[in-house]
């Protein structure tokens, strides 16, 4: 077997002393992994490269180039291809869980007989051709039971903030292809770290089906909650007040200003933003609030329709400014969730139709478990100095914040 060049890797690490902690892990990745892909690919071939034994069985025919996504960044790896044969190094199996998901949501459609075109070529480059329906039931399986559990796992924590928002798939059912409502619920612990809460699939976004999800988180052991950051949908609305008492609903500030614009005329939308950006600039929750009313009497003239859009949402938009300032920037709009949102809607959009609502369940919740760890593993949103001034009666918190200075 192949044995890493001592002398060649210290060089390595004294020549990348100097660089950025990340880049020097990520490099060192990458060093290690192409070292054990080579010595596989030798084990298999039966030599080294360039010696003659009676073991080889084939011989390398060049690379082929593989970037191979990792929690440190991007690894350019290099895949010996063989004259005979075929090759792939076990140390990329298997696939990062929203993979899996993703080639079994693909591999459904295809079994099923409801793929596009599109979906049949994707199928073909993730070498999925030849798919028997006992092996989709199988990987289904699999990551069905996984992404149940993460689903259905107590909440053990407080969460003082919560952000929910929907997007929507479009899913084959009943014999036709309907856009249902994949609605999801992050939050920050009472000591600064975020979490995705939960996730479901409806038919509709009704507030119905809100109050059903938010009761599941409750039940669950979703407490504490202090303030939901969402849009103005009326059913959710209304959902939040029956479920989560006591909480206070903070009105998505950049969807308020989008609906306030929606009434004002195109070519005056950038004078009446800058004016309405004023009112959240304000240094307290008072001061906003003047403004605010000092922006409609101004306004209402020229656009009345735009003004009482901004008149009527004035005590929702500005609830965030009642908590701490270190916070102000993330708990006023929905942008935390939005940008999560966007990914799901990325990966959902190779798929195109989802042939039931059990795969969309499948790929949404690989990726959402997937961001869930990484959050788990990365610094706090809120420091615990900040959080604890949302519980000035708990001392252990300050004291622990004082203690990370």
């Amino acid at each position: 077997m192949a044995s890493l060049n001592s002398f060649a890797v210290l060089e390595w690490i004294r020549k990348m002393q100097d660089v950025d902690q990340i880049d020097f892990l990520r490099e060192l990745m990458q060093l290690v992994t192409q070292f054990l892909i080579d010595a596989e690919a030798a084990e298999k071939i039966g030599a080294e490269r360039y010696e003659r034994t009676e073991s080889r069985v084939t011989q390398r025919n060049g690379y082929r180039s593989r970037a191979w996504d990792t929690r440190l960044g991007t690894v350019d790896l290099k895949i010996p291809k063989l004259r005979q044969g075929s090759f792939f190094p076990s140390i990329l199996e298997p696939r990062r869980r929203a993979e899996q998901a993703l080639a079994s949501v693909i591999q459904e459609a295809y079994v099923k007989g409801v793929s596009t075109r599109k979906v049949d070529d994707l199928v073909r480059a993730l070498g999925l051709d030849g798919i028997s329906k006992s092996e989709v039931s199988r990987l289904c399986q699999l990551i069905d039971e996984e992404v149940r559990q993460f689903k259905e796992r107590p909440l053990e924590r407080e969460y003082p903030y919560v952000w929910l928002d929907a997007t929507f798939p479009k899913v084959r059912e009943g014999g036709r292809v309907q856009s249902m409502a994949l609605v999801i619920a992050i939050g920050v612990t009472d000591t600064g770290e975020r979490e995705v809460l939960g996730f479901d699939v409806g038919t509709s976004e009704d507030g119905a089906f809100w109050s059903d999800f938010l009761r599941g988180l409750k039940a669950r052991g979703l407490r504490g909650v202090r303030l939901v950051v969402s849009d103005a949908h009326a059913g959710l609305r209304q959902a939040i007040s029956e479920v989560l008492t006591g909480a206070t609903w903070q009105r998505c500030k950049v969807h308020t200003i989008r609906n306030v614009l929606s009434q004002v005329p195109k070519k005056e939308q950038s004078m009446v933003a800058s004016i309405l950006r004023t009112i959240f600039t304000q240094p307290a929750q008072e001061a906003a609030r003047e403004q605010l009313r000092r922006v409609v009497a101004e306004l209402q003239g020229r656009f009345p329709k735009a003004m009482a859009i901004l008149e009527e949402a004035e005590e929702d938009v500005l609830a965030f400014m009642a908590l701490p300032g270190e916070h102000w920037r993330q708990i006023c709009s929905t942008n935390p969730l939005e940008r999560l949102n966007r990914e799901m809607r990325r990966r959902m959009d190779v798929v195109g139709i989802f042939p039931n609502r059990a795969s969309v369940l499948r790929l949404a919740g690989a990726i959402l478990q997937e961001q869930h760890e990484e959050w788990l593993v990365s610094r706090r949103y809120f420091s615990l100095e900040s959080m604890a001034k949302l519980k000035p009666n708990r001392p252990f918190l300050a004291a622990e914040a004082m203690l990370q200075k």
